[in-house]
């Protein structure tokens, strides 16, 4: 019998919004994806879901589907690797727990950063919150902006290249689980984990087979091969590797914005992967608009 979807295509499964680190609302991001002509979006902020429910009303008056997600912050030794989780429940107390551990981490870590940056340049904490949306999680992207402001960089991606480069000694890394750790609590959600972008500068290293097979064992889904960031080959070694652990591949833009150079369906994932993923997904449901 033929799958019936109630979802369409073109499928853009990482994105972000003013909640984390995107420079439009969850409502405008959603008006951006069907000006782009998707037909399915994912809002994946950083450690958080506060952005959900104004996107699953727009996406609604919009026509075009949403999954609700999060892009969950995890660490293996001092390397960040960022797990992508797809309709899970928002409300699950291992969650919950753990994001609000990360983000009061994160907000630490950003204002220990700019006190050092600020004996350096004419920066301070409240030209940071200035560019930062009430509730939102607090990161690097929101320092970019503020040296922007500032005038001490052109870009936010000026200011990752230098003064916020992990080389520059203004940078300092939070507290963030292990990968083995998330894709327990995301699966025992109900949600589906996705690792985002494995094949960047040495992601192939910090997730070496070894590591990849346990989280395959503990339920990983699958790996964010289409993704800009992704060397090519690391991401050929990576397709390999998913196809000996049966993990899918699945396609993103990882939009913020203005925040960054990525537009919206630049990559993108194939219903099947999603027909999966929705069918794995026990702790919420898509918004069909």
């Amino acid at each position: 019998m033929p799958v019936v979807r109630r979802f369409r295509a073109p499928i853009d499964l990482h994105t972000h919004s003013t909640v984390s680190d995107g420079t439009e609302t969850p409502a405008e991001l959603i008006r951006a994806a069907a000006r782009a002509g998707l037909g399915t979006v994912a809002l994946t902020d950083h450690d958080s879901t506060a952005g959900w429910d104004d996107a699953a009303e727009t996406a609604i008056t919009e026509d075009i589907t949403l999954i609700p997600g999060m892009e969950f912050s995890t660490r293996v030794d001092y390397s960040s690797v960022h797990l992508l989780a797809y309709l899970f429940d928002p409300t699950d107390v291992g969650i919950v727990t753990e994001i609000a551990r990360i983000r009061a981490a994160r907000l630490t870590r950003a204002e220990q950063m700019v006190q050092r940056i600020g004996f350096d340049y004419a920066l301070t904490w409240d030209d940071v919150l200035a560019q930062t949306m009430a509730d939102a999680t607090v990161g690097r992207p929101h320092i970019a902006d503020a040296l922007v402001a500032r005038g001490h960089a052109l870009t936010r991606s000026d200011a990752f290249a230098g003064i916020l480069h992990w080389k520059s000694g203004y940078y300092q890394p939070h507290y963030a689980p292990d990968p083995l750790r998330a894709v327990e609590l995301v699966r025992a959600a109900g949600g589906v984990p996705v690792i985002a972008h494995p094949a960047t500068r040495g992601a192939v290293e910090v997730i070496p087979e070894t590591r990849l097979a346990k989280l395959a064992h503990a339920g990983l889904f699958g790996l964010e091969l289409e993704h800009r960031e992704n060397r090519p080959e690391a991401t050929a070694h990576l397709a390999e590797l998913a196809k000996k652990y049966g993990l899918f591949v699945t396609g993103s833009s990882d939009y913020h914005g203005t925040g960054k150079p990525n537009r919206l369906g630049e990559n993108t994932t194939a219903p099947e992967v999603l027909d999966r993923i929705i069918e794995q997904g026990r702790g919420c449901v898509p918004i069909y608009g």
